[in-house]
């Protein structure tokens, strides 16, 4: 019983691990996926932003995770002021629970 579900797992596995390779194997026959976004209705930096997702994937990629921190950090310091101005401080708080 133990080697019939060897055996069973080794042949889905061969499968599983196979079909990619038969899928290529298969060849074409459909029309190249194009990736693109729809910037007509677009304007300013909105378009920008479009246009270069459009032209170049890797610079759009780049740019996309380098702004992401600076933004989280910019958006994290604004918090802190507002935070400081209406008097809550995070910086000096006593814990309620030992």
């Amino acid at each position: 019983m133990n080697a019939k579900i060897k055996v069973l797992f080794a042949t889905v596995l061969t499968f599983v691990l196979m079909a990619p390779a038969m899928a290529f194997a298969a060849g074409g026959g459909g029309a190249p996926i194009v990736m693109v976004a729809d910037t007509r209705k677009l304007s300013g930096i909105m378009a920008w932003w479009g246009n270069l997702y459009n032209e170049s994937h890797l610079y759009f990629t780049i740019l996309t995770v380098i702004l992401i921190p600076l933004i989280g950090v910019i958006f994290g310091v604004l918090a802190d002021i507002i935070m400081h101005f209406i008097g809550i401080d995070l910086k000096s708080r006593d814990l309620a629970e030992h």
